[in-house]
Formats: C-alpha cells, sequence, structure tokens
C-alpha cells in the first residue's frame, strides 16, 4: 500500500466504518465532542473559513422537538441516539475572515461582502467541515449515523435562525445491537478517476 496511515487506523476510519443506525446507552460526553472538535477543526476549507456551526441535543425536550422534524423512518434512532447533532452553516462566517486569514483580512469583504457569494460559500466549506466531523467521531471510537431525511425548513425555524442553513442531522454513539446495513457497493476507481 503506498498509504502512511496503518491499516487498523484505515479500517477504523474508512474500511469497517459505516452508518450506525442503533446505539448502546454509553453516554457520549462533552470532553469527547471537544475532542473531535478539536482534532477536525484543522481540515483544509476555503481562505481557512469556518462556517461549520455545531447543535447538539441533549436534553429530552429539545430532542422531541427535533424528531418530529425527522423522516418517519429517522425518528425511532434519532429518539434512541446517545447524542444527536444538528449542523448548520452560519451564512454570516465572513465576520470571523479577518481573525482566521491575518495575512489576508481584506477576504471578508473582498470575497464575501454579498449575501449569495456567502451561502454558495458556507454550503461548499461546512460541507467538507461536516465530512471532517464524521471521520472525527470515528476516529473518537464512536459511530455516526448522518442522515439528510428531515424537514430542512423545519429544523431551521425550531433551531436555527435566517443566517444558518441546516445540512444534516447525525446520530452519535458507541454501536448497539445489528447497528450496521450490509456495505453497499462502491465505485472503482476507473469509473471514478481520469487523467489529462
Amino acid at each position: 500500500m503506498s498509504l502512511v496511515l496503518d491499516s487498523a487506523a484505515q479500517d477504523l476510519l474508512f474500511r469497517e466504518a459505516r452508518t450506525a443506525n442503533s446505539f448502546s446507552d454509553e453516554p457520549v460526553t462533552e470532553e469527547q465532542v471537544q475532542a473531535i472538535y478539536d482534532l477536525v477543526k484543522f481540515g483544509p476549507t476555503a481562505f481557512n473559513q469556518t462556517p461549520l456551526r455545531i447543535t447538539l441535543v441533549r436534553s429530552p425536550e429539545a430532542r422531541e422537538r427535533l424528531v418530529k422534524h425527522m423522516a418517519a423512518g429517522n425518528q425511532p434512532k434519532t429518539l434512541a441516539a446517545p447524542l444527536v447533532a444538528i449542523l448548520s452553516a452560519d451564512n454570516e462566517f465572513h465576520e470571523d475572515l479577518p481573525a482566521l486569514l491575518p495575512s489576508f483580512p481584506q477576504a471578508k469583504d473582498l470575497f464575501f461582502s454579498e449575501r449569495p457569494v456567502r451561502e454558495q460559500s458556507a454550503l461548499v466549506n461546512s460541507a467538507l467541515q461536516a465530512a471532517y466531523f464524521i471521520v472525527g467521531v470515528r476516529a473518537a471510537g464512536l459511530a455516526a449515523g448522518p442522515m439528510t431525511g428531515l424537514d430542512f425548513a423545519g429544523v431551521q425555524k425550531e433551531f436555527l435562525d435566517d443566517d444558518h442553513t441546516p445540512l444534516m442531522v447525525i446520530n452519535i454513539g458507541k454501536p448497539g445491537e445489528n447497528a450496521w446495513y450490509p456495505r453497499s457497493p462502491r465505485l472503482e476507481f476507473d469509473q471514478v478517476v481520469t487523467t489529462v
């Protein structure tokens, strides 16, 4: 193999990792979530922007409010997961750019003064960060169950504001019984990669 990462780590992060559909009762601590974020915050984004926002849904009341916006098939597992996170894109991310990109503080106004441009950039870069977050959850020895089967407008109204666009909901925890569906196929290298 040409990879530096050892085989066990490759399995943990990718080959053996799957979307979890059931979880044990073991709680996910604030310390675990902090460690995940402190690892994945270093993933690259354009202009070092950090538009991803994570809303942890811990209280039973908040969980009930969220579950009603999930697709029917996602409701039971969202209700039962030890921790649920709403991932969203902050469309006002540019306000942090002068601090995050001190070598080019004028990027805030030069490139991101218009809301549609910010929304597009926030969507792309927060999606990158969401993928890093999922891999970080796996690196912590936990399983992630990312879902986009939800009422996005309802989740935004219930938990966010007009400056935040929901991306997905992720159930997080130690996998439970029968957590995995069979592995689905993937495209092969030659089906995806071309050289010009």
